[in-house]
């Protein structure tokens, strides 16, 4: 795929993150892409495997999805319009072929932040399992992150950092490769202070893992020329739950349940940014095969 084009729709999909409250059209987000309509519809469609306006109805009503689940001041007809849709039953509607039950539903079974979307748990003689499974797994997270993590309220400064954008799940390793060959010749990955990251535009709670969207990082301390598929991008300041792990590539996902736990539980809210990881180690290098990671909640 041309890097160009690859540069082009990272922007555009940069846009649609932040507009997704905001009218959409083919014909604006063409314009910030310097295509064609038709050019672009094809080209979005080649890269993300999405058509465009699939891409934005899906990401609107994820961020509803999640709005649903963190924001219960917000009502469904509030959040219906907010995100575009002409009243309610359309927005239900839509919200019911991604989850299978209405934005009201998906609020009360999703009610303690915690339980898996999609779980079905309003059937007869099940309310009982289904709780004792509930706090099983809760107190199974809360032991994990007790012995596995150090954790800390933390005022983050600005983060500059080059970036590759991958899609689904299997994508990342490759991503991170190419950073790697991209920040050889620069220098960049002899240096001392050299380390990786990882932005979440979409949780894996929400978001079906072939579409989760992440970019894959290096932190900047200085201003590099980036072409083709490498990007520029930031991490706003702000303040952020800060867990220390040493763990293996497959206990990320316990440790993120477990972090956002400690978050609920402490009374903290996350704030309107991504969550991302701070990686101090080559996981392949370590005796034990073992992550040195920061993980960062945003909160207000």
């Amino acid at each position: 795929m041309n890097e160009d084009y690859i540069k082009r729709v990272n922007k555009i999909l940069t846009y649609i993150d932040e507009n997704l409250d905001n009218k959409l059209s083919l014909e604006t987000i063409s314009s910030i892409a310097f295509y064609s309509p038709y050019h672009l519809h094809r080209l979005f469609k080649a890269i993300t495997n999405e058509t465009l306006n699939a891409y934005i109805t899906r990401k609107r009503i994820e961020k509803s999805a999640s709005l649903l689940i963190h924001r219960k001041e917000l009502t469904v007809t509030e959040l219906a319009m907010q995100y575009g849709f002409s009243n309610n039953s359309s927005f239900t509607r839509s919200f019911k072929k991604y989850y299978g039950i209405s934005p009201s539903e998906f609020r009360k079974k999703n009610a303690n932040k915690f339980s898996k979307i999609g779980k079905d748990d309003s059937k007869n003689g099940q309310a009982k399992q289904i709780i004792e499974e509930y706090i099983c797994d809760i107190n199974n997270l809360k032991n994990w992150i007790s012995m596995n993590a150090k954790i800390e309220i933390k005022e983050m400064p600005k983060l500059e950092m080059a970036f590759i954008t991958c899609i689904g799940e299997n994508t990342l390793d490759s991503a991170f490769d190419k950073l790697i060959k991209w920040a050889k010749p620069k220098g960049l990955f002899e240096r001392n202070d050299f380390k990786m990251a990882r932005i979440y535009h979409d949780s894996f709670k929400i978001t079906e893992p072939d579409k989760v969207r992440m970019s894959a990082c290096i932190i900047l301390n200085e201003k590099v020329e980036v072409s083709g598929e490498v990007g520029l991008t930031k991490i706003e300041k702000g303040k952020c739950i800060v867990g220390h792990f040493i763990i293996e590539p497959k206990d990320f996902g316990k440790s993120w349940s477990s972090l956002f736990i400690w978050m609920n539980e402490n009374g903290y809210k996350k704030a309107d940014r991504n969550p991302f990881e701070i990686f101090h180690n080559n996981f392949n290098e370590h005796p034990e095969k073992k992550s040195i990671v920061d993980l960062y909640i945003p909160i207000e």
